[in-house]
């Protein structure tokens, strides 16, 4: 006797037993699961089961006993034949290529949704799961530091990578939210060393500008700066003109601007679930290894790369020690770290907001153009640009509930 394939759909309240009385009725009648999903949205209930079983007297007894068990608790039922035509090209889609598309804002509109998954459906792809990574949303209380993250799984092939990522772009920019694409790969699921810039990064400043403004020259330093940000002009040249510029500044400042330096939002809480996870951190900048000292030691940070200051009789020489940190020596930094610590370098992560951290953001597994110039951010993978820099946990897939355990 040949068998027959159904899909049910039950919705309705949220209760407790629910899965277990349905799948009792299929267990009597000897019914083989073939898929079972479930979502959940405000006690809302929508699950799903395709299961197969036996034509004829046993197929119509178990529909019937499955809507009264569904009348008895309380929810809806629905059933839905399936050929073995259907059932057999829905098997074979498990062979085409998944990706991860994760949209963040400091809130989500429809419209932000809608053009994203305009974009998906013109594609032909399917979308197999969307999952919520941030927390429920007060609409009464005002939310200090709100975010909003959604990630959607996708199937199917794409001839031009490129193209697709560059319509996300653009709804980036029109519709004021971020949109990160990945391949749902192994090593995006394993994801183990996360490399930061500094400047405008993992702090809210440039502390070269606030050194500089402290020896009178700020407005040369920062002209300079915003130049070699943008990619005008060559950040060995830059950081050269800029440290003459510092000649003479006393050291004793340095501790000063070191406790006063303000670390990004969202910063801790990331660092913090990083290490919790373990993960490896470090700090690859063009800054100053002073600053980035001071960091590891307040952020609990594995490793930091950074320019040496040279220093003679209490006061700064205008000149460095050892080779310039520029962006060719972050990426060998980042490299250098992952042998290190055995990691493959598609298992790293690279975060950055200036011209000299593109070499690394495109070396690394992953990476991130955070809050960054234009150019720094049509040349990533992936941007952050409308919250803080624990964005960089929902592009690993992490809810909110896997962050808040440890805080």
């Amino acid at each position: 006797m040949t068998n027959e394939i159904f899909i049910l759909n039950i919705s309705g309240q949220d209760k407790p037993g629910l899965t277990s009385s349905l799948t009792n009725v299929l267990s009597q009648y000897g019914a083989k699961i073939l898929d079972i999903g479930q979502a959940n949205i405000h006690d809302t209930l929508s699950l799903g089961f395709m299961f197969e079983i036996e034509a004829g007297n046993n197929s119509a007894s178990v529909l019937k006993d499955l809507l009264f068990k569904a009348y008895e608790l309380g929810v809806q039922a629905k059933f839905t034949p399936i050929s073995l035509e259907d059932y057999e090209k829905w098997v074979n889609l498990q062979g085409k290529d998944r990706y991860i598309v994760t949209v963040l804002g400091d809130k989500l509109t429809a419209e932000q949704i809608s053009e994203v998954t305009k974009v998906i459906s013109e594609k032909n792809l399917n979308i197999d799961a969307i999952k919520r990574l941030t927390g429920r949303t007060s609409l009464v209380k005002k939310e200090a530091y709100p975010r909003a993250s959604i990630q959607l799984s996708i199937r199917g092939k794409i001839e031009n990578k490129a193209e697709f990522t560059k319509k996300f772009m653009q709804i980036s920019h029109d519709l004021d939210v971020d949109i990160a694409f990945q391949e749902d790969n192994i090593y995006r699921r394993n994801r183990r060393l996360v490399c930061f810039d500094m400047d405008s990064t993992l702090i809210q400043t440039e502390v070269i500008d606030k050194l500089a403004e402290l020896a009178g020259v700020g407005d040369q330093v920062k002209a300079i700066t915003e130049s070699a940000m943008q990619g005008e002009i060559d950040f060995n040249e830059s950081f050269i003109r800029r440290m003459k510029l510092l000649k003479g500044l006393s050291e004793d400042v340095l501790h000063d601007v070191a406790v006063n330096l303000p670390i990004t939002k969202g910063a801790r809480r990331l660092i913090d679930t990083l290490k919790k996870y373990g993960f490896k951190t470090a700090i690859l900048s063009g800054g100053f290894t002073y600053f980035g000292h001071y960091l590891q030691k307040e952020l609990g940070i594995d490793y930091v790369y950074a320019n040496q200051l040279e220093i003679k009789d209490g006061v700064l020489t205008g000149g460095y020690i050892g080779e310039i940190v520029n962006g060719e020596k972050k990426a060998d930094y980042l490299k250098e770290i992952a042998i290190k610590e055995g990691i493959d370098i598609s298992q790293t992560i690279a975060v950055g907001d200036g011209a000299n951290d593109l070499p690394m953001l495109n070396l690394a597994g992953l990476g991130i153009a955070f809050h960054a110039k234009p150019k720094v951010k049509n040349n990533a993978q992936s941007a952050i640009s409308s919250i803080g820099l624990d964005g960089v946990l929902y592009l690993l897939g992490y809810h909110d509930r896997h962050i808040d355990l440890i805080e």
